[in-house]
């Protein structure tokens, strides 16, 4: 059911609370929570991190080059505001998975992270950090830093490849978080979403690489829009992936998992079977606003737009809402003109926050000035 029309006399800065519920659509039953292989697990809605499916998700592990993600956030950020040219030289050389560059290359920053990100280039992860911050000591602080700005609280970063080093680890939970701050970037994006691409070079002139993405969900999961594979001898095989459907994007993430691709499936299926687009705002509702000098007592406000957000189904019945309007207006209104919010919250928490417009014009009333 619609909210009908209400009268709402109320001060900007306070509120008044009221429940409602909205249509949403035939019920679907949940499934139940998968079995995983992992030895650490977490599936997380990214609309709020709200975790639907977790196994020792806070323990420490090592996470081989998964790490590559917040090497690539870094390189990133500092990418748009100089995307500058690195030459490879021996000290960016690394053992394991390779972009296979050669002394005297010449790429820009940005190349590098395609390399690093699609083909999980050990070389080009180091030619990122020793680029940018000089070293690889260097460039480790700068990721912890930014975990810690993340609230990555049981992370800590030695390598920006991955490659087993002691002191190296970081958990389910917290490379959860970094995912979903990854993924806000398009360019980011945009890269881990290619089944393949090309890494082009400013030295040699013309020269450029083919490189074909390791992560085999871009093909075999409807939906999926990364992100980034792992592996090394202590870390077994890790992967973090992200599906997005209808509007609702999920992040999995798993660490030391040897079935780690249907672990993933199994998960996304778990919570997309237990997610639900809740209708947050709907322009159908009306308010009454009372009209000080008009020729009109009161006016109809309305939300601007359809607000719907990611919830977990049985949530419709728990969602608040907040109405924030002035005690009265004065004429002259102007349809469309602003005059209020309407902030839906969830448990406490809000999840929506949508303008309140006039539905009607308003002249002053004849005889005012």
């Amino acid at each position: 059911m619609f909210i009908r029309k209400i009268t709402a006399f109320i001060l900007f800065g306070a509120s008044i609370l009221f429940c409602c519920s909205f249509e949403t659509g035939a019920a679907e039953i949940s499934m139940s929570a998968p079995e995983t292989s992992a030895v650490s697990a977490i599936l997380i809605c990214s609309e709020g991190n709200r975790v639907l499916y977790e196994k020792n998700a806070d323990q420490r592990l090592p996470i081989a080059s998964i790490t590559k993600i917040m090497t690539a956030v870094i390189a990133l950020e500092y990418a748009a505001k100089d995307d500058k040219l690195i030459t490879f030289d021996n000290s960016m050389s690394a053992e394991g998975s390779s972009l296979y560059l050669e002394y005297g290359d010449r790429l820009r920053l940005s190349e590098l992270v395609k390399g690093m990100l699609c083909v999980s280039g050990n070389d080009a992860a180091n030619a990122v950090a020793i680029g940018i911050a000089g070293s690889i000591e260097a460039f480790s602080e700068l990721m912890n830093n930014k975990a810690s700005e993340l609230g990555m609280m049981n992370t800590h970063f030695v390598t920006p490849s991955g490659l087993d080093a002691e002191g190296h680890y970081s958990t389910a939970r917290d490379m959860a978080v970094l995912c979903s701050y990854a993924m806000k970037s398009p360019v980011f994006a945009d890269i881990v979403s290619r089944k393949n691409l090309e890494v082009s070079f400013e030295y040699p002139e013309n020269k450029k690489r083919s490189c074909v993405n390791h992560n085999r969900l871009l093909s075999e999961y409807e939906g999926c829009t990364g992100i980034k594979t792992g592996y090394t001898d202590k870390a077994g095989r890790t992967l973090t992936s992200c599906v997005r459907r209808n509007g609702t994007e999920l992040i999995a993430v798993t660490l030391n998992d040897r079935n780690d691709w249907a672990d993933h499936k199994a998960l996304f299926d778990y919570g997309f079977s237990r997610c639900t687009r809740l209708r947050a705002a709907a322009r159908e509702q009306c308010f009454s606003l009372p009209v000080v000098g008009g020729d009109s007592d009161e006016i109809t406000v309305s939300p601007e737009t359809d607000c719907f957000c990611t919830g977990i189904r049985g949530e419709e019945s728990r969602l608040e809402y907040k109405l924030v309007m002035p005690h009265f207006v004065y004429a002259p209104i102007n349809k469309g003109e602003v005059t209020g919010s309407l902030c839906c919250y969830l448990d406490g928490r809000r999840i929506a926050v949508v303008p309140l417009r006039a539905a009607m014009s308003v002249e002053t009333e004849k005889g005012e000035k």
